[in-house]
């Protein structure tokens, strides 16, 4: 298993002259975004293991068995420790770190391996993440952990009877994890039921959205597309080799489900919501020129990459329709331009509401202080593949399946641009002010001598007093427009 990741990527050397002179016919015939005394960073490939509904196959594994299925030689790891890139056949002496953001946290693994091949700290990284939901972590009560904590420091048996003895069944009571803000105490699946109410998005289009997403996804995995899935062997136990939340169902019994969030009059239910899963994925990242030396075909460069924050309480999940029109600014480019869509499906009701928002003027005007509306990617280029409610959404490995399959997907349709959006909960800011809302783009495949872009944008909120307080009717103003 240590060795998948190389081994899927080798396909023969690339002939340095070849290569020039592929570059050299691209550039008179289709824009390029590569800058002048900038070294160029290539995604050379990435994998990850099957995707699976949380309780299930890998329900008695743990989060390194997972992490080291998809890793190889590299500089580091996000969401996956060290002792993972050690069982994966790292060597010791090869550094490794963890990041953590949420929804996002391979996507900060990424940026990171571009910072770190960029500054010439490293000329081949690793970037990935793991999340297993079958095992998370539950805490004793806040009373319990004193008591404990006291005991580990008493003295004498009868500062630790006294303690014992001061134990009453309350003490006994865990704290439940909770996907939830910090700064706000919702869940997503509350802000998420909120925005669709406050865009009008309807419980219909919400499950005609994820019934879209579950039917693309099973069409993908048919025909064979999800490449990047490679097998995983559960030890002990049988060897899994795709997806299994992809349920294509009908309107009528997603019509059943009851609210989920919002009770009894919500509209976000099990059906047009993420499922809680496990799995790991990862993805090569090196310097262009040594991938060339290595005789690894690349498939996208990755060029920049921007960050914006938002408030948590009425724009958590709004970071899509924030942050790519800033990326397509950065790179002059228009909606037009991009061949390919990739938004991160939390829920189909924040996918359909940003749909919406891209597509207002009056949300640009009086929300985002633009002139005119984002504008709405086409729908025959939106998330082709499946997305996140149907592939499924471990939370620290969905950014590199969306940038891989942005890669697959440009190369497949033969197209040039490629842009994938994520929102990811506020509680893991680290900056006192802002956070990053990030961008990778991504531009030449070279097997065809085409030239393929890819632009990866990621937002999640940030907890600010000052702008929680100035944003708060936010919500109230968007629903008497839509």
């Amino acid at each position: 298993m240590t060795s998948m990741l190389m081994h899927s990527l080798r396909s023969g050397p690339v002939s340095p002259a070849r290569f020039v002179f592929r570059m050299f016919v691209m550039t008179k015939t289709k824009k390029t975004l590569a800058k002048p005394n900038v070294k160029n960073i290539v995604l050379v490939d990435g994998v990850r293991t099957p995707f699976l509904l949380s309780g299930t196959s890998y329900s008695d594994l743990m989060p390194h068995d997972l992490g080291r299925a998809v890793q190889t030689k590299g500089c580091m790891c996000s969401g996956l420790y060290f002792q993972a890139a050690l069982g994966a056949g790292f060597s010791d002496k090869t550094p490794a770190h963890t990041v953590t953001m949420a929804c996002i946290s391979s996507n900060q693994a990424m940026t990171s391996a571009v910072g770190l091949i960029a500054a010439g700290q490293c000329d081949v990284v690793v970037a990935g993440g793991v999340e297993f939901m079958s095992d998370v972590p539950i805490r004793h009560s806040r009373k319990m952990r004193k008591t404990m904590l006291s005991l580990n420091k008493a003295k004498t048996l009868g500062q630790r009877l006294s303690l014992l003895g001061s134990i009453r069944m309350g003490h006994l009571m865990p704290e439940l994890p909770a996907v939830a803000e910090f700064s706000t105490a919702e869940s997503m699946g509350h802000s998420a039921d909120r925005l669709a109410a406050a865009f009008g998005v309807t419980r219909v289009e919400q499950d005609e959205y994820a019934l879209r997403s579950h039917r693309l996804a099973k069409k993908a995995q048919d025909e064979g597309l999800l490449s990047d899935i490679i097998s995983f062997q559960v030890p002990g136990k049988n060897i899994i080799s795709a997806d299994n939340g992809i349920r294509p169902t009908s309107m009528e019994q997603m019509g059943k489900l009851k609210p989920a969030f919002v009770k009894p009059h919500g509209t976000v239910t099990a059906a047009n919501s993420s499922f809680l899963t496990d799995g790991a994925s990862a993805v090569l990242i090196m310097s262009e020129e040594k991938a060339l030396a290595l005789g690894y075909k690349p498939k996208a460069y990755l060029r920049d990459f921007v960050y914006v924050s938002q408030d948590p309480k009425d724009q958590l999940l709004l970071g899509p329709t924030y942050a790519t029109p800033k990326v397509l600014e950065k790179s002059g480019l228009t909606m037009e331009d991009i061949d390919v869509f990739e938004f991160h499906e939390a829920f189909a009701g924040q996918i359909v509401a940003n749909l919406k928002a891209m597509d207002s003027d009056w949300f640009a005007q009086n929300c985002m202080g633009r002139k005119s509306k984002v504008g709405v990617p086409p729908m025959e280029k939106f998330n082709t593949w499946g997305g996140s409610l149907s592939l499924g959404h471990p939370f620290a490995a969905t950014g590199c399946r969306l940038v891989t399959t942005v890669a697959h997907r440009l190369q497949k349709e033969g197209g040039q641009y490629g842009v994938v959006a994520a929102c990811a909960a506020g509680g893991q800011v680290f900056l006192p002010k802002y956070t990053y809302a990030q961008l990778a783009r991504a531009d030449t495949e070279y097997s065809r001598g085409a030239t393929v872009q890819v632009f990866l944008v990621h937002s999640f909120g940030l907890f600010s007093v000052h702008v929680l307080c100035m944003k708060m009717t936010m919500c109230k103003s968007v629903q008497k427009h839509f």
